[in-house]
């Protein structure tokens, strides 16, 4: 990192610029000025000005990738290094509303009564801030097409074989040529400290106890290396990639992850722009002077995305085709598209020669009313058959599919028709989010029960044994509709329960 000077500057000379005719703030140990991005700033001006002249870490690493401040600011207004004791750092004060959310935390139940991926959520839910739980649940729009990425696999129904010999059953597989002991990875998503100190660490601590793989995000808390450095030997990891405006940047990126060992990269081609997350985009606005928001409808700067605005605006929204000769130019990784949403688009892929493709619409937070991955592959299945005779899974084409995953049936049934191996985003957040590291632990068991269970009921000793004959998808494309509730029925149903915070036994 380059700074304009060497000499330490004292917290008290930054202390003297806490205005927004100068505002300096110090992150991670060094100063910088700031004063013209105050305007820029996507998530509005308030928020650096309350920590004008102090200490702005703990309110910055949650909601940017490390880099963040580097990149976004000129060279010239990287001021150096502060004398370390000597800064100011903003009192938090603890508001009502936070500690009821700590007293929630401390009333969580046991991971003991969590069941399964749901309860996770449900917790997470109770526990986190709001402007974590606004950026990881939020989606596009209505958030139709977040709700249909998991009703769509509520359509496929399963047709179990019968005495056969499942005394041992096995679920490990490859993916990319690399062992997985499930047909599952942890998918990208990013900002994993909003939901805990650690956050993506998390991910890569449990992956390994569990012979998983993780797929580092480029919008991660933490920085790249420090995933890695995490990471066990031997440890398989892949990278998904936000292609950047600037060719140069991205390559440096690419040939680094390489360099330290990334066995596939995921090229993000579904977010030339973001979607609107309205969850996200209240939240934004909720903490800001009604007069900042005004400037920004009247001319400024957009500053109505929150925080995803705030960490993705150097996202190339002019990629096309013809990049990815350059990208096979400058790697020998796998390339695989992440983001794949119809079979005309699979089918350009293979025929250029990449390794993979991900069925996905983002998690539905970009386009609302894109179909689910799950959709998307039947059809991608049989157009590929029909077009170029392939036969899935396919080691020299491989598909993956994410979106609404919740449970092992869910992977089970992807894989019958005829996914490589399935991505999982935000149910290993909630995890984190709910109980750190033990609750991805828990998290990555409870799928390996099911797996287990899951195998032996439907009559397949392992993984190649769960055949498209296994499923019936014929009513994969019949979309969720509107229709008059059954009232008689839904009164008398008891709707299952998720876990619950412990009551809190009134003080004598």
């Amino acid at each position: 990192m380059s700074f304009t000077g060497d000499k330490r500057i004292s917290g008290k000379e930054v202390a003297q610029h806490n205005s927004r005719e100068s505002c300096w703030i110090v992150v991670h140990g060094n100063v910088y000025d700031v004063t013209e991005f105050l305007d820029e700033h996507p998530g509005g001006s308030k928020i650096i000005l309350k920590y004008a002249g102090k200490d702005a870490t703990q309110e910055y690493d949650p909601i940017h990738p490390p880099d963040a401040i580097t990149t976004n600011l000129p060279p010239q207004k990287h001021l150096g290094p502060v004398e370390p004791d000597t800064v100011q750092k903003v009192e938090i004060k603890i508001t009502d509303e936070e500690q009821a959310r700590q007293e929630r935390i401390s009333n969580r139940p046991a991971l003991d009564e969590i069941l399964n991926l749901h309860d996770f959520e449900a917790i997470a839910r109770q526990v986190m801030s709001e402007k974590a739980w606004a950026y990881y649940s939020s989606a596009a729009d209505d958030e139709i097409t977040n709700r249909e990425n998991h009703a769509a696999y509520h359509r496929v129904w399963f047709r179990p074989r019968i005495l056969r010999d499942v005394t041992k059953v096995d679920w490990s597989t490859t993916i990319l040529g690399q062992r997985s002991s499930m047909p599952v990875y942890i998918t990208a998503t990013a900002l994993g400290k909003l939901g805990h100190p650690d956050g993506e660490l998390n991910l890569t601590r449990a992956a390994a106890k569990h012979g998983v793989i993780q797929m580092i995000p480029t919008l991660a808390s933490c920085s790249f290396d420090e995933i890695i450095d995490a990471a066990q030997p031997g440890q398989v990891q892949f990278f998904q990639l936000y292609v950047n405006k600037d060719r140069n940047i991205t390559k440096r990126i690419v040939q680094h992850a390489e360099q330290r060992g990334i066995k596939g990269l995921f090229i993000t081609v579904d977010a030339p722009q973001l979607g609107r997350r309205e969850k996200d985009m209240r939240m934004k606005f909720e903490a800001e002077d009604p007069s900042e928001v005004s400037k920004a409808g009247s001319g400024g700067v957009d500053r109505s995305q929150g925080a995803a605005r705030a960490i993705s605006s150097f996202i190339d929204p002019g990629l096309k085709w013809c990049d990815l000769d350059w990208f096979k130019s400058i790697t020998k990784m796998p390339l695989i598209l992440k983001g794949v949403q119809c079979w005309e688009d699979a089918l350009q892929a293979y025929d250029l020669g990449l390794t993979g493709v991900v069925l996905s619409n983002h998690g539905g937070r970009q386009l609302d009313f894109a179909r689910s991955g799950l959709e998307v592959l039947v059809e991608v299945v049989d157009k590929l058959k029909e077009k170029r005779g392939l036969m899935f899974p396919n080691e020299k084409f491989q598909l993956f599919v994410d979106g609404g995953v919740r449970r092992a049936t869910d992977v089970l049934k992807a894989v019958a028709l005829g996914a490589t191996a399935v991505g999982v985003g935000r149910p290993f957040l909630y995890a984190f989010s709910a109980y750190g590291l033990e609750g991805v632990d828990k998290a990555l068991q409870i799928l390996q029960d099911e797996f287990e269970m899951n195998l032996r009921l439907l009559g397949a000793p392992t993984i190649k044994d769960i055949v498209s004959e296994m499923v019936d998808a014929s009513n994969i494309h019949s979309h969720v509709v509107a229709v008059p509730g059954d009232r008689l029925y839904e009164s008398n149903y008891e709707s299952m329960q998720h876990a619950q915070l412990r009551e809190v036994k009134a003080k004598m």
